[in-house]
């Protein structure tokens, strides 16, 4: 499936279901000092969630804009050097703005994932900020996921922040299992379940982020006015599953790209090589600078 279905297919699937679309915002946020760059599809919403705006609707989805080059997610010194980390990549995400909550959040993107995309339910498995007893137990109820398949992380994994300050929560993610074949269907420990996830044999999808609080210079999370829903799917990976390729640069969002790199520099590429990097990082940093530049930034 192209990346371009997958955006449709899911905007199309939210839309249906009483979310408005939403344009992508500016790569850079406007009046938001704490931000350099538009890191997550939140960021256009941070006022709504604080209280602060009132949106003519409650539910939206967007396919947004994102750079990580510094700042509290920076995934730079990444690039080129793992299958899943770039500068610039699109985050597809659903939000509720104190209307639904955990329970449609979840069910929402499970329906998604496993019908819409058609995924095997057994390659996809759950984590649930370890305080979470109400994620947990909704995976079960509403999506059917054995308590054995759903792992009780802590903050570093599953407590989702923009920045040092403003909306936070707890989150729930779900990883697919790129193990070898005849190990799909185990289920392993949480210790060895992070370990290889670690080593990208598990995959991050989808973070369902629980937003909650309201986190000031101290430290101190202040209850948001009505607890909302903020997710954020990353088109490159599910493009990757889809494709069935095991890096987001073997895709049809970058393989034009590195071949074009090729083209430049004069030789192959071999993406098993400590060269390959380099291709990568430069197809990775063209398309950032691309959109960086149709957005004004020079």
């Amino acid at each position: 499936m192209k990346s371009a279905e997958i955006r449709r297919r899911f905007l199309e699937y939210f839309e249906s279901r009483g979310h408005t679309v939403r344009p992508s915002s500016p790569l850079v946020p406007a009046n938001d000092p704490t931000l350099l760059f538009t890191n997550a599809g939140m960021v256009q919403f941070k006022g709504a969630f604080l209280g602060e705006e009132r949106l003519p609707f409650v539910r939206a989805v967007t396919s947004q804009k994102c750079v990580r080059a510094g700042g509290k997610h920076n995934d730079l010194e990444e690039v080129g050097r793992t299958a899943r980390h770039h500068t610039f990549f699109e985050m597809l995400g659903n939000f509720s703005f104190g209307d639904y909550f955990k329970r449609d959040a979840i069910g929402y993107a499970w329906e998604f994932l496993t019908v819409e995309m058609g995924l095997d339910p057994n390659r996809l498995f759950v984590t649930v900020h370890y305080t979470d007893d109400e994620a947990a137990g909704l995976w079960t109820e509403v999506a059917g996921v054995a308590p054995e398949r759903i792992y009780r992380l802590g903050d570093k994994d599953n407590f989702w922040q923009m920045a040092d300050t403003g909306p936070c929560g707890p989150c729930s993610e779900i990883h697919y299992d790129l193990r070898p074949p005849e190990e799909w269907g185990t289920v392993p420990e949480t210790e060895e379940f992070e370990r290889r996830g670690e080593a990208g044999e598990f995959l991050e999808l989808w973070n369902l982020v629980f937003m909650q609080f309201d986190r000031d210079v101290s430290g101190t999370q202040t209850p948001l006015p009505a607890p909302s829903i903020d997710t954020g799917l990353g088109l490159e990976r599910l493009a990757a599953v889809m494709q069935g390729v095991g890096s987001n640069y073997h895709t049809d969002l970058f393989v034009p790209l590195v071949e074009r790199v090729a083209e430049v520099v004069g030789r192959a590429y071999d993406a098993e090589s400590e060269e390959g990097v380099s291709y990568r990082v430069l197809a990775d940093h063209a398309r950032a600078v691309a959109f960086l530049l149709g957005d004004g930034v020079f």
